[in-house]
């Protein structure tokens, strides 16, 4: 099979890979921030969540549901900065493995990235990444030890 790309190219193809794919998994998984409520051990992340309280009708309190699952709806989203937060992961998250893709099958098609491609992926690699980096560091900037501080 030609490949459009140098030995380099390949390397890079294959490292923009793994990156999108962790950048993913870590999107997709609810272990963002963890903690304990009413005794027992919780998580989320921007739009799952493991063991949340619950209304529970027949008892008359509150009780801890303990499974994971996602919001019902976006605006479930307990607020406007993880919501924030998720839009803007998810499309750097998109961006990362649109170049990934796209430069997986540079390994195995002849002249598909070109030089100029290949520099207009790296932008948007950039842009994808510096936008989760980003997002994950303003977000969690006044967290200490699992408390909202300041």
């Amino acid at each position: 099979m030609a490949s459009s790309l140098t030995c380099t190219g390949v390397v890079w193809a294959l490292l923009s890979f793994l990156c999108a794919a962790t950048s993913c998994i870590g999107f997709f998984m609810p272990y963002w921030l963890l903690g304990s409520q009413m005794g027992k051990p919780v998580s989320f992340g921007t739009f799952r969540r493991c063991s949340y309280p619950v209304r529970d009708e027949a008892r008359g309190g509150t009780v801890m549901l303990e499974q994971c699952g996602r919001y019902a709806s976006f605006q479930g989203i307990p607020s406007l900065e993880w919501r924030i937060c998720t839009v803007v992961t998810g499309t750097g998250c998109g961006l990362l493995l649109l170049v990934a893709l796209t430069a997986i099958m540079g390994c195995c098609v002849t002249d598909l990235i070109s030089r100029t491609i290949g520099r207009v992926a790296g932008g948007i690699q950039f842009v994808g990444g510096e936008s989760n980096y980003k997002e994950i560091e303003w977000r969690f900037s006044g967290w200490v030890n699992g408390k909202m501080v300041g």
